[in-house]
């Protein structure tokens, strides 16, 4: 893999900027295109289909990968990324960040249309359900996400991406951008804690 040399902030004033390295990447990895592919295929044909077994296995699955993701970056990874050295962070983003562009938006888009599919077989998402209230605070919870996912987290992202692929990458905007993206997957771990609640009082009633 080759490497593109990049300045790090640390330089002193009036000095040549140090150079750290900047190992290639695909903003979107096309070897993962595929898998995304056959998981969205995977639920247009639950729904097609209508059957209560692979609906209840994509909602589960990808709202199960959707919580784990959230509380791993937001509770975890972002401390630790934090206190990394500049070149161990960006060498660590370059690894990640492309694989979550594919991640974050299949996972949030499954979890969603599989559960509403099933919410529909099941008749949970009437008004005459006798958890209704707190079906309806469920939507709440997890539209919040979904907007705070794919309106925050994934442009997030994105722009960190974009700002590492140029000839001179600004490290205070990827420092920003960076924080902005482990704040986020913060607040959607907290976030998740409540889907805990809300889900765990349905199942039981």
């Amino acid at each position: 893999m080759s490497d593109v040399a990049i300045p790090a902030p640390q330089a002193a004033p009036g000095a040549a900027p140090a150079a750290i390295q900047r190992p290639e990447f695909e903003i979107v990895p096309r070897k993962g295109l595929p898998i995304v592919a056959v998981a969205l295929v995977a639920l247009i044909v639950a729904i097609a289909v209508n059957k209560l077994w692979p609906l209840d296995f994509l909602h589960v699955v990808f709202g199960s990968a959707w919580t784990i993701i959230d509380l791993f970056l937001g509770l975890v990874l972002g401390p630790i990324m934090g206190k990394m050295s500049v070149p161990a962070r960006v060498e660590f983003t370059t690894r990640l960040m492309p694989k979550m562009v594919l991640i974050m938006p299949t996972v949030v888009t499954i979890t969603l249309a599989a559960g509403w599919q099933l919410g529909s077989r099941l008749g949970t998402v009437d008004s005459s359900y006798v958890n209704h209230g707190w079906i309806v605070a469920s939507y709440i919870v997890v539209g919040c996400m979904a907007v705070i996912a794919l309106g925050l987290l994934e442009p997030a992202n994105i722009a960190v991406l974009v700002e590492l692929k140029k000839p001179r990458p600004n490290p205070a905007v990827i420092e920003q951008l960076m924080k902005r993206f482990i704040y986020t997957a913060g607040v959607l771990g907290v976030m998740q804690v409540a889907t805990f609640v809300i889900m765990t009082k349905v199942a039981t009633g």
